[in-house]
């Protein structure tokens, strides 16, 4: 039998209308993503930010923007992606000195590392190399406490500024190995290496590229990776804990985040994707290149490394008297 006229206009309309009552699920992400780099152009940071976010629009089907917004060590750059709104748009690429020292560096830091930001993943891992100069009769680091030890005060350290990195990983050293190495602050590494090479100063923390030409030429000696285990590039160097001085550890990786409140589901596909970028053979390459390895974590990973590395540099902060009051 057919169906009268009158109900099936009325199924018609009913359908109708309970298709207008399901809106669509929003596709994320629906507009072009803000990746933040809190450096100027050409730092670590910009580079994987923008590697990155190439790699990505590949895939998730929008432009990603890198936008650097340098200023007050990071701190600037970091505080804009944990006011933003919590939606998967922006998010923070940074070196995690920006959420772990900096907030002992300066109390009144207007971000939280954990209360304010969603962690996706630890991207990438850039230890140091402990590089000296061939002038002072030392080619371990054991070799080089004693004589820091038989010489009080003699021997210099080039950091690239009060406060940074590189000068908390010397001071972390002379605690740890109850030594007294005089710091000399830089405004960079360019000029830090410059005065090493010299001889003007006779020891440094260092990223690998920048000083491995001159580690390979004999004008620099590199004794030991900063890092928990060995660096794959350089797998016959030891580690600085392994060569004498039990539990050093400094880690220099970079962090990708979003504001916190970013939904879970967000976060997970941002990792999904990212973590697979990273972890490409062509993208582990580019990384090995610039002095990186890649980590390519989870959130909770993510998470637990920041809070390791936050804990790890409560005391040195205090020691180095760098903190703002």
């Amino acid at each position: 039998m057919s169906r009268c006229p009158l109900m099936a206009g009325l199924a018609l309309i009913s359908s109708a209308l309970s298709a207008t009552a399901a809106p669509a699920a929003d596709p994320y992400p629906a507009r072009p993503i803000r990746m933040i780099s809190p450096y100027a152009p050409g730092g670590g940071s910009d580079t994987l930010a923008r590697v990155l976010g190439s790699k990505l629009a590949e895939t998730i089907g929008q432009h990603v923007v890198v936008d650097n917004r340098p200023g007050a060590a990071g701190s600037l750059g970091a505080e804009l992606v944990a006011k933003a709104t919590p939606d998967g748009y922006t998010v923070l690429v940074t070196p995690s000195a920006v959420l772990t020292i900096n907030p002992h560096l300066h109390p009144k830091l207007r971000y939280h590392p954990f209360r304010d930001f969603a962690h996706i993943t630890a991207a990438t891992n850039s230890p140091y190399l402990l590089v000296v100069s061939p002038k002072i009769p030392v080619k371990n680091v054991k070799e080089l406490v004693a004589y820091a030890k038989a010489n009080p005060g003699k021997l210099s350290y080039g950091s690239s500024g009060n406060g940074s990195s590189t000068h908390l990983a010397g001071v972390l050293l002379s605690r740890t190995a109850a030594v007294d190495i005089l710091h000399v602050p830089y405004k960079g590494a360019a000029p830090a290496i410059v005065d090493l090479l010299a001889g003007n100063i006779q020891m440094r923390f260092s990223s690998v590229v920048p000083v491995l030409p001159h580690v390979r030429s004999g004008r620099l000696r590199g004794l030991a990776i900063s890092s928990a285990k060995r660096y794959g590039p350089l797998p016959d160097t030891p580690t600085i804990s392994e060569s004498g001085l039990p539990g050093y550890v400094v880690e220099s990786f970079y962090v990708v985040a979003a504001p916190a409140g970013t939904p879970r589901a967000i976060v997970a596909r941002l990792n999904k994707e990212i973590v697979a970028k990273l972890k490409h053979p062509d993208m582990a390459a580019r990384m090995a290149a610039d002095g990186a390895e890649v980590i390519g974590s989870t959130p909770d990973e993510a998470t637990r490394m920041i809070r390791e590395d936050f804990s790890r540099w409560a005391q040195p902060v205090k020691d180095s008297g760098a903190r703002a009051d």
